[in-house]
């Protein structure tokens, strides 16, 4: 719109509204006088300085948080609770806005931003060895530790191990140790070599019981 029909318009609105006797009519003309005195200014404004006018303001780039993930933590469990204890110094310290938890039924994030903006800790398990309640699942902060208890939703039920990638990995592990025949071998010589490797690395009870099977072994063939 025109800059100089707007001035008209705010001119006659003003002998309007010194004419006006009713206060209702008065109110509804200082209103749009008002407005039209915006626009006034605003155009003015944009006619001087045309280029801060077009001027698109630049968003500020959102600081990039470096994130560290946590590997280490111990644990404990009783009949209802996993215990899992994380260190992280000074974290008693920090605003409580600035330590997260989510639960998931077989899962949790921990995310600790230790600097604002800056750097922030993170320890996530995403398979569980069993069940667990998030809704009864809880954290506190302890000095440098914090402590997350994941309601079992098994109660008494004992979990040898915090996840299912640690049950595997311990499965593989010893399935590695146990003796294996050697098909290009004697039956006979590789099941002797087999059982000597299981008494050197077993323990007394398994020595006691191997040692007793030659025994019987060898009373059965009437050998020496």
């Amino acid at each position: 719109m025109d800059i100089g029909e707007l001035r008209q318009d705010v001119e006659q609105m003003r002998d309007l509204l010194v004419k006006a006797t009713r206060s209702r009519v008065k109110d509804i003309i200082g209103v749009e006088l008002r407005k039209l005195e915006h626009e006034v200014s605003r155009l003015e404004k944009a006619a001087a300085d045309p280029v801060s006018s077009t001027e698109v303001p630049q968003k500020k780039p959102r600081p990039q948080i470096q994130t560290q993930t946590i590997t280490n933590y111990a644990w404990d469990q009783s009949d209802k609770f996993m215990k899992i204890y994380v260190t992280i110094k000074g974290v008693h310290s920090l605003p409580k806005e600035r330590v997260t938890c989510e639960f998931g039924k077989r899962s949790f994030r921990l995310q600790v931003e230790e600097e604002e903006n800056k750097r922030r800790s993170e320890l996530y398990i995403s398979t569980l060895l069993e069940d667990i309640n998030p809704e009864e699942s809880w954290y506190k902060l302890k000095t440098d530790t914090v402590l997350l208890m994941l309601k079992k939703s098994t109660t008494g039920k004992t979990w040898p191990y915090v996840t299912s990638g640690e049950k595997a990995k311990k499965a593989k592990e010893d399935n590695e140790k146990k003796p294996k025949m050697d098909d290009d071998k004697d039956p006979n010589d590789s099941l002797m070599e087999m059982m000597k490797k299981m008494y050197d690395e077993g323990d007394d009870d398994m020595k006691r019981t191997i040692a007793q099977a030659w025994t019987q072994s060898k009373d059965k063939k009437g050998g020496p």
